[in-house]
């Protein structure tokens, strides 16, 4: 059985607390990395089809999916490193045409907890960070003490980038060409080492992507996934926690996080839905 993450028995009150949807819609062309197979959902079966003696129907659609299109959840055998995964772990020794029998995204329990929000983007002053910007450790430590938050083990950390204001524009979104922005190794260190359960953000790739690279490598994926142990969250819309309405209004950067990607077995990441709960609540009363 999992816990909830972050709180002690402390005040905490949900009533009326406002909730947060931090996904993207999934839909036919939505933007995605050209390395998962692409998003399709059709009508199997259309109202009429079959009509049942009271008159009633039904409508039933085929819904054909990447486990890494769209806001979703990277599991820990999703990336290896010198044929490694997380904990030495042998790839070729535990994949199949099955999947995973270790590190499938199974394996993740539902994560409720307290999870921090650094808007990288708001320490430089603008709605978007520029396409191919490299977050470094500065970043990091600036927009957390303008937050006025800690991290602790075992949190959730999501960085703010504005990029899911692009999310309408494919080309640019995907950053194939002019690159995304994300942090950059000695980011990806600084997260490990804060010993963090699940991080994440906007784009595509949890990654610095400079202009017309690609996805050619992926450092902080090795360092997370395979060295850390750290799952990774991806495409997620992270501008409702900056509108007026969001953590601005509490004068925060923390909130509840509900993270629960489908347990597909042995599968290398899954859709997620995750949504963030804006609740009151003492600072004793933290874990």
């Amino acid at each position: 059985m999992n816990s909830v993450h972050g709180y002690r028995g402390g005040p905490l009150s949900l009533a009326g607390a406002p909730v947060i949807d931090l996904s993207q819609p999934m839909r036919r062309g939505m933007p995605q990395s050209p390395n998962h197979p692409p998003f399709r959902m059709l009508l199997e079966r259309r109202h009429g089809d079959h009509v049942r003696a009271d008159g009633g129907s039904a409508a039933n659609e085929l819904i054909v999916t990447g486990g890494h299109v769209g806001t979703h959840v990277d599991a820990l055998a999703h990336v290896s490193q010198a044929g490694l995964l997380h904990g030495d772990v042998p790839a070729a020794s535990v994949q199949s045409h099955e999947g995973f029998s270790r590190h499938g995204i199974e394996e993740f329990p539902p994560y409720v907890g307290r999870a921090v929000f650094l808007d990288v983007a708001a320490v430089h002053g603008v709605p978007v960070l520029p396409a191919g910007y490299e977050i470094t450790v500065a970043d990091l430590e600036k927009a957390r003490d303008a937050a006025g938050v800690d991290i602790e083990a075992g949190e959730a950390l999501l960085l703010g980038t504005g990029w899911s204001r692009h999310w309408a524009d494919a080309r640019v979104f995907t950053g194939q060409e002019g690159g995304a922005p994300g942090p950059g190794p000695a980011a990806g260190d600084w997260i490990a080492e804060r010993g963090v359960r699940v991080t994440g953000g906007e784009t595509i790739a949890f990654e610095h992507v400079p202009p017309g690279r690609g996805h050619a490598e992926l450092p902080v994926h090795r360092l997370l996934l395979v060295e850390a142990g750290i799952h990774i969250v991806e495409t997620m819309r992270l501008t409702g926690l900056t509108e007026p309405a969001g953590l601005a209004s509490r004068r925060r950067a923390d909130f509840l996080l509900m993270l629960a990607p489908l347990p597909v077995v042995g599968a290398t990441g899954s859709p997620v839905r995750p949504l963030a709960i804006l609740h009151d609540h003492d600072r004793e009363g933290r874990a």
